[in-house]
């Protein structure tokens, strides 16, 4: 695609919406055929099993350091121009929000981008949760709940005004990163021979982390061609949920990369579900459930703003291109939603048995 071509087409806000429609359709249609879902994989590995929902998690993590790393060195995008790497990273923000946020996709049964895939399907639990997410996103972003994010965040931060790059502080040869990312895609690959996954879920589940290099490349190209300084982005749905909300209510919005990711996930999902027969409306199963998914999806909405992204920004997009706080969110979020499963689910599970 050349990038040039499509900005003086439609111009850059335009250009911006448009790759993040991209980026969200590839993510909406590989993330519902792959049931790709950090929530569920931590929830198999609480459990005692490296399963499917593990298996998936893996190859999605691992071909999207390696769809990435590779695009950086071909020229194709520099993680050092990221968003996330350009700004002051939060060490205390990655740990409460990462902690705070595994709680909630567990007490929410999906994380955020695994809820608006399924609301794309029908799913009206994942709908309501999904808006309660996106309120709480705001709130937390601009809103009452601001100062105290603003705090938590600004305990520990990253020296130097800019986030820790994990590849360069180790002092790793070149090209580590893409080697990591090979290694773990062989591990997953043997993980899901071992749980007998078809060959089509496996593409789609590596789908997934091809969308998130769809995403850096497209706004790493628009960056480098437009005249106005343009955000180095990619797969994220924290803040784009909260922006695309304001977008709705707001009497003049603004086109970026975020108006488009979000409807795109949501078509995308939607289209593949349609041609898989697989729509179909669902709901809450009684009150204490949806008492628990609201609960749920509002820890989400306040833990991925103070982590500095959701399962999907920080666990995926940001490890992609070894963002340090990333990788301790990542990290936070698997501790957190262990912990509830534990907890909280578990107990009732060896009773009913």
């Amino acid at each position: 695609m050349d990038v040039l071509s499509v900005v003086e087409w439609v111009g850059e806000a335009r250009a911006a919406a448009i790759f993040g429609l991209i980026t969200g359709i590839v993510f909406g249609v590989a993330a519902q055929r792959s049931s790709f879902c950090l929530r569920a994989a931590t929830v198999e590995f609480a459990r005692g099993q490296l399963g499917p929902r593990v298996s998936v998690w893996l190859l999605t993590f691992s071909t999207a350091v390696v769809w990435v790393q590779g695009a950086q060195m071909l020229g194709l995008m520099r993680a050092e121009e990221a968003r996330m790497m350009a700004v002051t990273g939060s060490w205390s923000g990655a740990v409460i929000g990462g902690l705070v946020f595994g709680v909630g996709m567990v007490l929410a049964r999906g994380c955020s981008g695994r809820l608006l895939v399924l609301a794309a399907t029908g799913n009206l639990r994942a709908v309501i949760s999904g808006l309660i997410f996106a309120v709480v996103a705001q709130m937390s972003l601009h809103g009452w709940m601001a100062p105290l994010r603003n705090w938590l965040a600004g305990l520990w931060i990253t020296p130097g005004g800019r986030n820790v790059n994990l590849l360069e502080a180790t002092g790793v040869p070149a090209g580590s990163g893409l080697a990591l990312g090979l290694a773990l895609a062989l591990v997953a690959l043997w993980f899901s021979h071992r749980n007998r996954i078809g060959a089509r879920t496996l593409i789609f589940a590596s789908g997934v982390g091809f969308a998130v290099a769809v995403g850096w490349v497209l706004t790493f190209g628009l960056a480098q061609v437009s005249f106005d300084p343009v955000q180095v982005e990619s797969a994220t749905f924290t803040g784009p949920s909260a922006n695309t909300l304001m977008f709705f209510l707001v009497s003049d919005p603004v086109l970026e990369f975020d108006i488009g990711l979000v409807p795109g996930v949501f078509i995308g999902a939607f289209l593949a579900a349609a041609l898989a027969g697989e729509l179909r409306f669902q709901g809450f199963q009684d009150a204490d459930n949806m008492k628990r998914a609201m609960t749920g999806a509002a820890l989400m909405g306040f833990g991925g703003m103070l982590a500095g992204g959701c399962a999907i920004g920080a666990g995926v997009t940001g490890g992609s291109i070894f963002a340090g706080t990333a990788w301790l969110a990542l990290f936070c979020m698997w501790v957190g939603a262990i912990v509830t499963d534990f907890v909280i689910d578990q107990p009732g599970l060896r009773a009913a048995a």
